[in-house]
C-alpha cells in the first residue's frame, strides 16, 4: 500500500483528488492539507511514502515544501502538482528532489500512475513542461541576488532584509540594482514579479 499525503489550498480539488486516489489499488490517502507549513508538519508526523504538493500554497509553497521534505524526510518521493509550469519552476522542483513534475490540466487517472511511478522509484516529468525548460534561458542572477529578493518579496525595507540577510544596507541596494538591471525592469517590485513568473524565486 502507499501511503499519501496530498496538499492542495483549493478544497474542493483537494477532495476531488482524495476521491479519486481512494478508488486506485494499492494507494491510501493518510492525510491532507490546505497549506504547505502543515503538509511539511503532517509528513514529518506521518511519515508517507508519496507526498503530492500543488505549487502554490499559502503558509509555504509546494516548492519550499518539497525542499523541507527532502532534506528531513528524505524517505518521503515529492510530487509537485501546477497550474503554472513554468520552466524555472522545474529546474527547482528537481534541484530539491522533487520525482514527479504534472500539470493540473493532466488527467486524473496520470496522478495515480506517477505517484506509482515515483514511489516505485522512478521519474515523470510532463513532457512539455520538459521541452520548455530545455528551451528556456538559464537564471541571470546569483544566488545571493535572488536570496535579497525573495526577502524583499513582501515590500520589506532595505534595513529589514539586511538585518535578515546579515548584509549591510549598501550590500542589499547593491544586489537589489543589479537583479533589476538584469532583469531589464524599472524597480525592485517588478523585478520579484518577473523573476516569480519565471520560477527564479
Amino acid at each position: 500500500m502507499i501511503r499519501v499525503l496530498l496538499a492542495d489550498d483549493h478544497l474542493l480539488i483537494r477532495e476531488a483528488l482524495v476521491l479519486l486516489l481512494e478508488t486506485e489499488d494499492g494507494i491510501e490517502v493518510a492525510a491532507d492539507v490546505g497549506r504547505g507549513d502543515e503538509a511539511v508538519d503532517r509528513a514529518l508526523a506521518l511519515k508517507p511514502d508519496v507526498a503530492v504538493l500543488d505549487i502554490d500554497m499559502p503558509g509555504l509553497d509546494g516548492l519550499s515544501a518539497a525542499e523541507r521534505l527532502s532534506r528531513d524526510l528524505p524517505g518521503c518521493r515529492l510530487v509537485i502538482v501546477t497550474a503554472h509550469g513554468r520552466p524555472g519552476n522545474l529546474r527547482r522542483a528537481m534541484a530539491a528532489g522533487v520525482r514527479g513534475f504534472l500539470g493540473k490540466d493532466a488527467p486524473g487517472a496520470r496522478l495515480a500512475e506517477v505517484i506509482r511511478q515515483v514511489a516505485a522509484g522512478a521519474r515523470y516529468i510532463d513532457p512539455q513542461l520538459a521541452a520548455d525548460a530545455l528551451a528556456a534561458e538559464e537564471c541571470p542572477l546569483t544566488p545571493r541576488e535572488l536570496d535579497t529578493l525573495r526577502a524583499a518579496a513582501d515590500g520589506a525595507p532595505v534595513s529589514r532584509i539586511a538585518r535578515t540577510l546579515g548584509l549591510s544596507e549598501g550590500t542589499v541596494r547593491n544586489y537589489l540594482s543589479a537583479a533589476v538591471t538584469k532583469l531589464g525592469v524599472h524597480n525592485r517590485h517588478a523585478a520579484v514579479t518577473t523573476a516569480r513568473d519565471l520560477g527564479w524565486l
